[in-house]
């Protein structure tokens, strides 16, 4: 067991339930190609980390991604109390300092993470600003249900309503580099990320030929 753990939220690789506003524009297939390469990404990126890794899934745990790495379920009503659960569940089994990343983020690092963790070293929380104003990534050394109780989720504000919470209760944060994830086709075709994958552009265009 390691002192730092890195939890991974993963959604279930379900044509129609994954990327769902990329969808509109480009089809529920399209958006399972997309999630599916994303996937790969967060997969590779956090297998290189020596700490432990928690995935969690939506819905089923599935044997052909993050072998020989512990897995288990999202609980909870909302995304607020599925986050808080999943670090309860870490520090309840000994964990110091634990970051949560989502899985559709293509620019994410293994330093990215690093960095992280290291900021809970000195600060309570860590926040890993995404441009459409939410988080890509959150970090804490102990359990703070505050922070995930009545947030304006997916909204632009959800970070700046956060930090502002944290200023008034006199607890300290620290920012990552803000980045975006893929959640539009502006977003996607935007990307180095697509930019470079000639196989996902040739898929994609297929699909809407």
């Amino acid at each position: 067991m390691t002192e730092a753990l890195v939890i991974v939220f993963v959604k279930n690789k379900k044509i129609g339930t994954v990327k769902t506003r990329l969808a509109k524009t480009i089809g529920h297939i399209g958006a399972f190609e997309v999630y599916s390469e994303l996937l790969k990404i967060t997969e590779k990126v956090t297998r290189e980390l020596a700490h432990d890794k928690h995935i969690y899934f939506s819905n089923s745990t599935e044997d052909s991604q993050w072998s020989n790495t512990f897995k288990t379920i999202q609980v909870g009503d909302n995304l607020g109390e599925k986050m808080y659960n999943a670090f309860n569940d870490g520090f309840n089994l000994g964990y110091k300092r634990i970051v949560l990343i989502g899985s559709d983020l293509p620019t994410i690092s293994t330093s990215i993470i690093e960095n992280a963790i290291h900021a809970l070293e000195s600060n309570d929380t860590v926040f890993g600003p995404a441009e459409d104003g939410g988080y890509y990534l959150i970090g804490l050394n102990r359990p703070i249900k505050s922070i995930f109780e009545n947030k304006p989720w997916s909204k632009t504000n959800l970070l700046a309503t956060t930090l502002n919470e944290l200023k008034e209760s006199g607890l300290s944060f620290h920012l990552l580099k803000t980045l975006n994830d893929i959640d539009t086709y502006e977003d996607l075709i935007a990307s180095e990320f697509y930019k470079t994958n000639i196989k996902l552009q040739e898929k994609i265009q297929q699909l809407n030929d």
